[in-house]
């Protein structure tokens, strides 16, 4: 439910690169994602809304635990999402019960301190990508952890990961781990939907329209030119301790008003 008083002012977004908006946008002409256009909709019903988001790419659980709630919870967010756990889902060391208790830890925090805290759930990877199958136990395990533990501090689960649609490709950006600018749309909306705001609905759970389906060697070769493309590279920074994140800083790490244009502030900006 919405505040007793009707109005969500802050809203503050810790996570990684979904949060901070990969695969919408660029970071020349800026990133948008679904913290952004979640933003956009909170502030229709409430233009004074401020919004910051804190998300860093790259991050893991557990780096996200120890340097993102304190600067979060002294902006005193109303509503605030915690997203986060993919980038550990792809270590080889992998520990759902760790990985929800850091998210666990910020969902206590931050509803301790008054927040509607709401997150997500994550889809089943192979149906993104074949070659993503392994990843599946270690997907419906965190799901899992992520639920009850959302359960135990009265966290709202948008679960994204419960509809078919959440696994089309078009939903997808090129690297297939992150949301495409549709994808991002649809996440919004289902947060939108999970926090009752006015005008939402289950329309973002609906399928896309049928769209023609690679197969046969059209198929292989476009796992392949993604395994080249994007898993190998990925792969490489692995054994060198590197992340996409060395060396940012959250984009929009302080409240700052929302435009409701559609339009995306520049890092630049938001310091």
């Amino acid at each position: 439910m919405p505040p007793a008083d009707g109005a969500y002012l802050r809203y503050v977004a810790p996570g990684d690169s979904r949060t901070e908006g990969l695969g919408d946008g660029d970071d020349d002409t800026g990133l948008r994602g679904f913290a952004d256009r979640l933003a956009e909709r909170l502030a229709r019903h409430e233009p004074s809304l401020q919004y910051a988001n804190l998300a860093v790419r790259g991050r893991l659980a557990a780096r996200i635990h120890a340097g993102q709630p304190a600067p979060a919870l002294a902006l005193r967010p109303d509503p605030a999402t915690v997203v986060a756990g993919v980038n550990d889902l792809l270590r080889p060391r992998f520990d759902a019960d760790e990985v929800a208790d850091h998210l666990e830890a910020m969902f206590a925090a931050l509803t301790a301190q008054g927040a509607r805290v709401a997150t997500i759930t994550v889809p089943d990877p192979a149906r993104v990508s074949p070659l993503a199958r392994p990843l599946v136990p270690r997907v419906t395990a965190l799901n899992q952890r992520i639920r009850r533990a959302a359960r135990r501090h009265g966290v709202i689960v948008a679960g994204t990961a419960l509809h078919p649609v959440a696994s089309d490709s078009r939903l997808w950006s090129p690297d297939r781990l992150h949301a495409s600018s549709l994808g991002h749309q649809r996440v919004a909306a289902a947060l939108a939907h999970a926090l009752c705001l006015p005008g939402s609905d289950d329309t973002w759970t609906r399928p896309l329209p049928p769209a023609p389906r690679a197969t046969g060697w059209y198929a292989a070769g476009a796992e392949l030119r993604w395994a080249a493309g994007f898993l190998g590279p990925w792969l490489i920074r692995r054994p060198k301790g590197r992340s996409s994140g060395d060396g940012r800083t959250a984009k929009r790490p302080l409240l700052l008003p929302v435009r409701t244009d559609g339009g995306t502030p520049s890092r630049a900006d938001a310091h």
